[in-house]
């Protein structure tokens, strides 16, 4: 069977259902969009109406089969926040790109399908105008809880999901049904306030988009509120109580790299390109670049209120990326006192070209009022 060759493939559920099984998702799709809820993501207006009616991808589809591989964390996300000195990074990206891990198995299956039934299929893996999530809970997979992201309750919150469109007529299953009750763990603990109701975000405010999908200078809201979090944000994620029932995730493919569960932000602050490119190689980490990358390392240094951290910070005042340079002027204020700050200020405000740089030392006049008080003796070689 090919649900069989599914499971033997590493997949942890196997669920069908029809094109038009979610018949609402043109209208909240088209809400979200003209709230502006998407932000930067242009890319999510550019074909919404391929996202709201899967038969405007592909218009042979007649079943849609998702499935789900299940990327539970060994250890609680929540952890690694206290440790200042030390970045967080989502336990999705601390493992091989699932986009590469899944999309051959899918298409093993989708052959199999094929020649099951002899029509055509087609795959995706969060690389097409496929709403995943509202699928997957047509599916039977699960549903949609408060924070948007599809809960089981086999599989908590952690399932990576793929979707194979089939021309074939296949029996769909039974869609699944909301279990979050009066639970709202996942809304209240959102350092930014990313749901303006539940069940739905703005991506505006979400550390997971500002610190990866938003490609310029991090709004100055949200700074302190994103903590040591360098790339997206498990919050929301971790507190579901429906997780006590996951497992720690089997796919040996899909194993935790240990270097990426608390990685020193004084090390990631010194990665050039290429550096940043073998490092991240293979993760989902890489996709962001380098500049925007450091910009959050940077955003979390000055977090971390370790002064011996703002030499790291001073030394990205010269970064060839104004991102970088912007993120370290902002850091240096959070973790240098008034003369220090007054002192790089002089050495490199006057020969600033960009303005969100220029910007960033405007922000810190008079004084940055964070660093007041503290004590000198951070930083020594720049100053």
């Amino acid at each position: 069977m090919v649900e069989d060759r599914a499971r033997k493939l590493g997949f942890d559920t196997f669920a069908v259902t029809r094109p038009d099984s979610v018949p609402g998702l043109p209208d909240r799709l088209a809400r979200w969009l003209v709230d502006g809820h998407h932000g930067d993501m242009a890319w999510m207006g550019d074909r919404a109406d391929q996202r709201a009616a899967p038969s405007a991808l592909w218009d042979d589809v007649r079943s849609i089969v998702m499935l789900g591989l299940n990327a539970a964390p060994d250890q609680d996300p929540l952890d690694n926040l206290a440790r200042k000195d030390r970045g967080t990074i989502a336990s999705y990206a601390q493992r091989r790109d699932y986009h590469e891990v899944i999309k051959g198995k899918l298409k093993e299956i989708g052959g199999l399908l094929s020649a099951r039934s002899g029509r055509p299929a087609k795959v995706f893996v969060d690389t097409a105008p496929v709403m995943e999530k509202p699928l997957a809970a047509a599916a039977g997979l699960g549903w949609q809880g408060k924070h948007t992201v599809l809960i089981s309750r086999e599989f908590g919150n952690w399932m990576l999901l793929g979707a194979i469109y089939s021309a074939a007529e296949l029996e769909p299953d039974a869609p699944g049904r909301d279990s979050c009750g009066t639970c709202r763990r996942c809304l209240d603990i959102c350092p930014t306030g990313a749901f303006p109701e539940p069940y739905r975000l703005d991506a505006r405010r979400c550390i997971s988009y500002l610190t990866i999908e938003h490609a310029g200078p991090i709004p100055h809201e949200f700074r302190e509120a994103i903590g040591n979090r360098i790339f997206g944000c498990d919050d929301c994620l971790a507190v579901c109580p429906w997780n006590k029932f996951a497992e720690r995730a089997g796919e040996a493919k899909m194993a935790v790299r240990a270097d990426l569960a608390s990685p020193s932000l004084a090390e990631l602050a010194r990665l050039d390109d290429a550096a940043f490119r073998a490092f991240f190689a293979g993760t989902p980490v890489k996709r962001t670049g380098r500049d925007r990358f450091l910009r959050n390392v940077l955003i979390a240094i000055g977090n971390s209120g370790d002064p011996a951290l703002a030499e790291e910070a001073a030394r990205c005042l010269d970064d060839p990326a104004p991102v970088v340079r912007g993120a370290a002027v902002w850091a240096c204020g959070q973790l240098l006192d008034d003369d220090r700050v007054g002192a790089l200020r002089a050495m490199h405000a006057p020969i600033e070209r960009d303005a969100t740089v220029r910007e960033e030392w405007h922000a810190l006049n008079p004084c940055p009022s964070s660093a007041k008080g503290r004590e000198p003796g951070a930083v020594t070689s720049r100053l």
